[in-house]
């Protein structure tokens, strides 16, 4: 039994990085602050930014399982919750796939945004990008519900696997604009995309299956 719970953790940690560095890979407002704050700041950018940005989404997580684990756990709640997950991966991952064949590292990495203090920017950028929210609304609530079976190893598995994909993304292209290195180019760029654009589509069957087993 303690084998079995083990295993779904390492399920959620793993599914919870892969779908979490699609987040990361699609260029975004906190990625132009990244990028142009590097430039100027230094290597620490990009971590600093990834803590803002994760204490933000830790407090989404705690106010879901305080405020929301015995209505989350509803069939009615569930059902449409995961079902629209799924249309969400899927669509993301037809976005990406498609983004892939034109995408080009370099350009990325010539976009500048205006930054302030690196924490504050992860919080407010994260707060106020349309994207981040209905990602929450649905594929996250998904995820709560799915962890919270597990208890609070499932919530841990689930959250340090989506903030470790943001700070090992948000870190290299910090490094790499500060030190001018091209350890990431447009092919590896493209073939990442593609991975994870792949991925979100055959995982979003899962997030399907699970929304149309609530009302089974």
């Amino acid at each position: 039994m303690t084998e079995a719970l083990g295993n779904v953790n390492i399920v959620i940690f793993v599914t919870s990085f892969l779908v979490g560095l699609s987040g990361a890979l699609i260029p975004g407002p906190l990625l132009a602050v990244d990028i142009s704050e590097s430039a100027r700041r230094g290597p620490w950018v990009g971590p600093l930014l990834i803590l803002g940005h994760g204490l933000l989404e830790m407090w989404v997580v705690v106010a879901l399982v305080l405020g929301m684990s015995q209505f989350l756990s509803q069939p009615l709640v569930t059902g449409p919750v995961s079902v629209s997950g799924g249309l969400f991966l899927f669509v993301t991952g037809l976005f990406i796939l498609r983004r892939a064949r034109h995408a080009s590292w370099e350009k990325e990495l010539q976009r500048a945004g205006a930054g302030a203090l690196s924490v504050a920017s992860g919080f407010v950028f994260s707060l106020f990008n349309a994207s981040w929210l209905v990602w929450w609304a649905t594929v996250g609530t998904t995820y709560v519900i799915w962890a919270l079976q597990q208890g609070t190893v499932g919530l841990a598995s689930f959250y340090s696997g989506h903030i470790l994909a943001d700070l090992l993304w948000y870190s290299l292209v910090s490094f790499m604009v500060a030190r001018g290195s091209r350890l990431v180019t447009t092919p590896v760029y493209q073939g990442l995309l593609l991975f994870i654009g792949g991925f979100l589509i055959l995982f979003s069957g899962y997030f399907f299956l699970t929304g149309v087993g609530a009302f089974i």
